[in-house]
This record gives C-alpha cells, structure tokens and sequence, in this order.
C-alpha cells in the first residue's frame, strides 16, 4: 500500500523568515534595494553581477518592475532605475497620520512643561508642511497654522529637514522634495546647513517674527535622515515666572525628538 507523503519538517531553529520564503519577492525586493543605492542607474549586466544570479532569473522580475511603474527603463533601454513610485507610495498621508499620532501626546507635553508651543513639520512640494501644531496652557503664544506651508531654506524649520541629510543625496532629495533648482538654492545657505548638522539641531532668531528664537529639532529615520523636524517657536515670558528658559527648552526638544527617531 502507497505511503502518505509527509510533510516536510522545518529543522530545528530555523527562523520564521525561512520558513515563509517567497523566492521571486524576495528577487523584486533585492533588485529595488539595489537601485536605491544607486543615483545614476544601473544596466541589467550589472544587475545581474550584485545579485549574483543568471540573467533569465532576474530579467521576468525586472520588467515586471517596469511594466508596474517601479522601476524606469532609460530611453537607450539598458540603464535601470527607481521611478518616483516609491517615494509617491512613501510619503502619502497615512505613514504621517501614524507620526503625527505617536508626535502628538509628546508635543502635548512639551508645551506644558515649558510653557511654549511647537509645530511638526514635513517636507512637502518643495515646502516645509505644518501637520500638528501644540499650545501651552497660558494666555501668551505663538501659533503655527496645520497645515501651513513654510519656506524650506529660509525657516527653521526647513534648514533643519535639510540638514540632516545624506550630503551625497541631497540634490536628489530636494529634487523629490519638489525643489526645481536645489544647487541654486543650496548655495545660499550652505554654511548654515553644515553647521546644523554639525550641532545637531538649530537656533535661531525667527526670520519671520521679532523677538521669537526658532529651536528646530530632527526626527531621525533609519538611516539618520531627517523625516520631519519640531520646531519650538520660543518667546521670552518676562512676567511668567512658570516658563523654562531657552536651554531647557531646547533639552526637552531633544528628548522629544529622539523618542520619535527611529535610528
């Protein structure tokens, strides 16, 4: 009589990733983080010797990257590279509905214990975008509007997003951001960005209002780019004696901001 085949037994500790390999995912996954290193493309040949596979097992994954939109074949055709997809996929609302619920109770807190107010701030179209905003409990504040757009390379706010990140990225991130002519506009503040990311985050008198300092702090992403930056518009409170002062300010921004990065 025919014996039942038997289910194979996954060995002893083998982990979870193992046991549900998804081969040809795991090739489309492998060809995008590939290209995401790369700025200037790559050829299919060239492809193919990071990967260490052969060309046919990775040439039906590569067009289907094309034909969906992810990935942008040169007009040559032999040069391959991320479309903007991705980035579109990344930076739509939801993820920031999810930071600005995590940012929100700290801001919260923030502005109680120092008697000021804060802003979240994004990237956005070639703009910093206002999407959560905390009032402290006394009469006196300065508001910043939801939803609000601020310059990028004259604000805080902006020069901080700026700042931190990948220098060797940073005319195709501003590119992405929606920034036409990002060498142009760089020029004009580069000593300041350096500076601020040597510091690890800004101060500054506010180049919009009299007598507000603008603290801007970075929220961090994996990688130790900045995804977004709180900015503290502080106002000196002669008459209040519960305000902190600007470097204890600046101390609770910085706890505030690194309990939401994620390095």
């Amino acid at each position: 009589m025919a014996t039942k085949p038997q289910k194979p037994v996954l060995a002893e500790g083998l982990d979870q990733d193992e046991k549900y390999r998804a081969p040809a995912l795991d090739k489309g996954l492998d060809i995008l983080e590939i290209l995401a290193n790369q700025s200037g493309g790559m050829t299919r040949t060239e492809i193919v010797r990071e990967m260490g596979l052969s060309p046919s097992q990775i040439f039906r994954m590569l067009e289907r990257l094309v034909a969906r939109g992810y990935v942008a074949r040169s007009e040559g055709g032999d040069r391959y590279s991320l479309s903007m997809k991705m980035f579109l996929l990344a930076n739509r609302y939801p993820p920031y509905r999810r930071l600005v619920a995590s940012a929100q109770p700290l801001m919260d807190d923030f502005a109680r214990q120092t008697d000021q107010s804060c802003h979240l701030v994004i990237p956005e179209f070639g703009t910093g975008l206002i999407v959560a905003q905390a009032s402290p409990t006394s009469h006196w504040e300065f508001r910043a509007r939801v939803g609000s757009q601020l310059e990028l390379f004259t604000t805080g706010s902006g020069i901080t997003l700026i700042a931190f990140q990948a220098p060797e990225r940073l005319d195709e991130t501003l590119k992405q951001w929606g920034v036409a002519s990002p060498k142009l506009l760089q020029g004009a503040t580069g000593d300041e960005i350096d500076a601020v990311r040597r510091q690890g985050y800004r101060i500054g008198a506010s180049g919009q209002l009299v007598g507000v300092t603008d603290i801007s702090a970075p929220i961090l992403g994996p990688h130790g780019d900045a995804t977004s930056v709180v900015t503290c518009a502080f106002i000196e409170h002669v008459d209040d004696k519960r305000a902190q002062k600007l470097d204890e300010a600046l101390a609770r921004l910085l706890t505030l901001t690194e309990a939401l990065s994620l390095h």
